[in-house]
């Protein structure tokens, strides 16, 4: 289980274009949120994604890059990205190896049933490459402004000269 102070585990990814994401090599140079979400095209799923793009300006502002994890493949992430005019970047784990690394992949109990899956959570990364943040099992509609008042905090403590 990774905790907040602690050094964000890198990671290396494809995207929906198959290009590689290297989580190593944002250190330095941009705050990551780094969201993991159940599934493409799933109606929280595409809201979040939706609303994260709809302020990925806002983001880059403040020095932050917004990237999607969920165990979906490359091709389903390009057409979800397609259909909903997405510019998040979304990244594939297909074998949910990251998705372990980060402690979201989970049992739990459902309806009685035991079921295994992905947790919505959200990573604040910063400059450093250190978790400065971690929202469990976030709900999706207002989730994309919550993570930009607690990056904004975070770029002003930078600014200030506190990190």
């Amino acid at each position: 289980m990774i905790h907040t102070g602690e050094a964000a585990p890198v990671f290396s990814l494809p995207d929906a274009d198959m290009e590689l994401f290297d989580l190593a090599e944002e250190i330095g140079r941009h705050h990551v949120v780094l969201y993991f979400y159940p599934r493409d095209n799933t109606p929280g799923c595409t809201l979040q994604a939706a609303d994260f793009s709809d302020h990925e300006e806002d983001f880059t502002k403040l020095g932050a890059i917004v990237v999607g994890i969920s165990p979906d493949d490359c091709l389903t992430h390009a057409e979800f990205r397609d259909y909903h005019g997405l510019s998040v970047r979304l990244l594939s784990d297909e074998d949910t190896e990251v998705c372990r690394l980060y402690g979201v992949w989970q049992s739990r109990m459902v309806d009685g049933v035991p079921k295994v899956g992905l947790a919505r959570t959200t990573f604040i990364i910063d400059k450093h490459g250190i978790v400065r943040h971690i929202l469990r099992d976030v709900a999706p509609r207002g989730h994309a402004a919550n993570v930009y008042q607690l990056v904004k905090d975070l770029e002003t403590e930078y600014a200030n000269g506190n990190r």
